[in-house]
């Protein structure tokens, strides 16, 4: 046989091997989260709020409370992430500073989650009086998933051709009107999808808020921009560790199943809409 065939024989069966393993991790995942949460749904499990600690009652509250932190998120975080990419793209034009803005927006991914809940709560809790406060959790998840829309709108814009931007020119469209005209149109695939999927991250964090603004009982709808709030992710923690109460480990499991299957309709919005839109690159 040919050596240089035997190699790529060898390779392809190396992915295919590489694949099914992270597709068998997957689905064991899915699996044992399915089979033991699947048991704790019922509408009392999803429209209630929680009682005896949460081995009672449901977990109502706590789906608002994640919906609040991701959707607050969302919206602080994508005017910030938009600018930033239309600064990096429009008007610096050094390639170094282009390079340095690259690299600091990467770094920004690579930071523990731990860390962020540390410096956000001393600067949005401490410095700026927010407390622990739901405001305090939208404002550090803002700042997580920075980075996720950043890339996402990044690449969305690049992709633009250039014969777009010097049309606007021969128009006479200043600088202004050329972002709002051509580059944001041209670009709300990014937009959308770069959103969805910091969504979907910030569902799972958990770290950055335990301590910031989040509590695990007594808590309602917030009242107020300095009240706490209850999600998925610290109700999932807590129950976890009463291993002697087969009820809270229940609802424990059930809460987990609810949030991997928000985090999975989140995915799945993102995948739609990535086959019903086109980056110019791509047409």
């Amino acid at each position: 046989m040919n050596p240089r065939l035997w190699k790529e024989r060898a390779t392809i069966l190396i992915l295919y091997g590489l694949t099914g393993c992270g597709c068998l991790v997957l689905a064991v995942i899915l699996t044992t989260v399915i089979m033991k949460g699947a048991p704790a749904l019922s509408g009392e499990f999803l429209f209630e709020e929680s009682r005896n600690f949460g081995s009672e009652g449901g977990i109502f509250y706590q789906m608002i409370g994640t919906l609040i932190l991701m959707a607050g998120a969302a919206i602080v975080c994508l005017p910030v992430a938009l600018g930033s990419v239309l600064f990096q793209t429009e008007f610096l034009h050094s390639p170094p500073l282009k390079k340095m803005f690259r690299f600091l927006i990467y770094s920004l991914n690579a930071v523990p989650t731990i860390i962020f809940g540390l410096i956000g709560y001393l600067f949005f809790g401490v410095l700026l009086d927010a407390g622990v406060s739901w405001v305090t959790g939208v404002l550090i998840l803002a700042v997580m998933i920075l980075p996720t829309l950043h890339v996402s709108i990044h690449e969305a814009v690049e992709s633009i051709p250039d014969h777009y931007r010097e049309a606007g020119l021969a128009l006479g469209l200043s600088p202004g009107q050329q972002m709002r005209a051509v580059i944001l149109p041209q670009s709300m695939y990014g937009m959308v999808t770069g959103t969805l999927l910091g969504l979907a991250r910030a569902a799972g964090e958990t770290a950055a808020i335990m301590f910031t603004a989040t509590a695990f009982s007594g808590v309602q709808l917030p009242q107020s921009w300095t009240e706490p709030v209850t999600t998925l992710q610290t109700h999932i923690l807590v129950l976890a560790q009463e291993a002697t109460n087969p009820k809270a480990l229940t609802h424990a499991w059930g809460a987990g199943l609810v949030l991997l299957t928000l985090v999975f309709i989140l995915i799945s919005v993102t995948l739609w809409i990535r086959s019903g839109m086109e980056m110019e690159a791509e047409r």
